[in-house]
C-alpha cells in the first residue's frame, strides 16, 4: 500500500498542486490507516503488506471506531477525508468502488477562534515599543505588527521574502502555505516603520530575496519561534489573554469586520477559498451586529 499511497501523493502534487503540508498530512494520515491494518492482523493485510483493493468499508469502520477512543472529532475527520481522498484517486484511475464512499466522520463542535481584543492587541503592540532598541526587539516588533497588520499565516510569515514586501504602496504579495494561491494584502504604516527599522538592524545584510524575519543568527526563522516570541511579549505585555500565532489572524479580521469591512474583503485578505471559512468571525461580533440592529432598525 505504500508504492499506492505514494502514487496518491505525487498526483495530489502534480495535478491539483496541493500545498507541501497539506500532501504530508495525506501520507501520515494513509501510513497510519496502513499500521493499524497491519497491528489488527485485518483481511487486507498479509505479511507486513496490506492490498488497497481487498480494504473494505468494514475495515475502515474499525479504524474510525479506534480511533474514536482516543482522538478529537477534528482529527477523525481529517483520517477521513484522507482516506475517502486516497480511494476516490483509485476509482477515477481503476474505476474500482471507494469501500469508502457512505462512512460519514462525526461532527465536529464549531469553536469560536481565540481572539484578543482591541485594547489587548494595542497593549502588546505598544509594549513592543517602548523604548527597547536592542535588535531582537525590532525584529520581534516586526513581526506582531506585520502578523495583526496583515492578518498573514505564520507560516507565510517565516516565508516572506523582502521582494514582497512594497513599502512604497503598502502592499505584501503572500506566497500562501494552504492551496498554492498567491494573493495581494495591505499593510499598515505601523508595520511598515516597524520593518524599516528591523531592516537595519539585521544579523545579515538583507537582498530582495532574501527572508524578511531571521533568528539572531541571520537564519529563516522558524514559525515555533514566532510562537515562542509572541508568547514571551504577552508576559511582558501583562495582557491577560493568551493567544497563538494564529489568533493575531483571528483578531485582524475580527476587528475589521467590527469596523464595517465587508466579509468579501475580509476573505480576499485571508485567502479563504470559501466564504463560509470566513463567516465564522460573524459569531464572534454577533453583539456587535444585534448592538447595530436594536440602533438601526426601525422594529428591533
Amino acid at each position: 500500500m505504500l508504492v499506492e499511497i505514494n502514487a496518491f501523493t505525487d498526483a495530489l502534487a502534480k495535478v491539483s498542486r496541493a500545498a507541501h503540508n497539506t500532501i504530508e498530512g495525506y501520507r501520515r494520515d494513509l501510513t497510519d490507516f496502513r499500521a493499524f491494518l497491519i497491528r489488527q492482523g485485518s483481511s487486507a493485510a498479509k505479511g507486513g503488506r496490506v492490498d488497497p483493493d481487498s480494504i473494505a468499508t468494514d475495515h475502515i469502520r474499525d479504524y474510525l471506531a479506534e480511533l474514536i477512543k482516543t482522538k478529537s472529532r477534528a482529527t477523525i475527520q481529517r483520517r477521513l477525508s484522507a482516506i475517502r481522498a486516497f480511494f476516490r484517486h483509485r476509482e477515477s484511475e481503476f474505476g474500482l468502488p471507494s469501500p469508502a464512499a457512505m462512512l460519514r466522520a462525526p461532527k465536529s463542535r464549531r469553536r469560536l477562534p481565540a481572539i484578543l481584543q482591541e485594547n489587548d492587541a494595542a497593549q502588546l503592540l505598544e509594549s513592543t515599543a517602548d523604548g527597547e532598541e536592542s535588535r531582537s526587539a525590532l525584529r520581534d516588533r516586526a513581526i506582531l505588527e506585520t502578523l495583526y497588520s496583515t492578518g498573514l499565516r505564520v507560516s507565510e510569515l517565516t516565508a516572506l521574502n523582502w521582494r514582497e514586501v512594497d513599502q512604497d504602496v503598502g502592499l505584501v504579495r503572500v506566497r500562501s502555505g494552504k492551496g498554492n494561491k498567491d494573493r495581494i494584502v495591505p499593510i499598515g504604516e505601523p508595520a511598515l516603520a516597524a520593518l524599516c527599522l528591523w531592516r537595519r538592524r539585521m544579523p545579515v545584510a538583507w537582498e530582495l530575496d532574501g527572508p524578511v524575519f531571521t533568528n539572531l543568527r541571520g537564519r529563516r526563522i522558524t514559525p515555533r519561534s514566532v510562537e515562542m516570541i509572541l508568547s514571551q511579549r504577552l508576559d511582558q505585555s501583562r495582557v491577560a489573554s493568551r493567544v497563538p500565532p494564529h489568533g493575531l489572524r483571528h483578531s485582524f479580521a475580527t476587528h475589521l469586520l467590527n469596523h464595517g469591512a465587508d466579509l468579501r474583503s475580509i476573505q480576499e485578505m485571508l485567502g479563504h477559498s470559501s466564504l463560509a471559512t470566513t463567516q465564522r468571525y460573524t459569531q464572534v461580533s454577533v453583539k456587535r451586529l444585534k448592538e447595530v440592529h436594536a440602533r438601526a432598525h426601525p422594529r428591533a
